[in-house]
């Protein structure tokens, strides 16, 4: 198992991804696939983020990258 899979908040970004799918099956959203898709995407992207920056070797350099990818203000 990567270190990533071990973080809670990868885990959450799980079940996020997993909810988001399972309320856009709804018929809700079967006519505006557009904020489906994009929600969908949105959901998948928060594990996608934090496993490439995991991914990156050290954490000075994965800091970075969640900074980038997030910025704080």
């Amino acid at each position: 198992m990567s270190n990533y899979e071990n973080l809670k908040v990868w885990q959450r970004s799980i079940m996020l991804a997993k909810n988001i799918y399972q309320l856009t099956r709804r018929n809700e959203f079967q006519k505006d696939f557009g904020l489906r898709d994009q929600l969908r995407r949105s959901a998948v992207s928060v594990s996608s983020n934090i496993a490439e920056g995991d991914e990156l070797g050290s954490d000075k350099q994965a800091v970075r990258h969640f900074y980038i990818v997030h910025p704080v203000k």
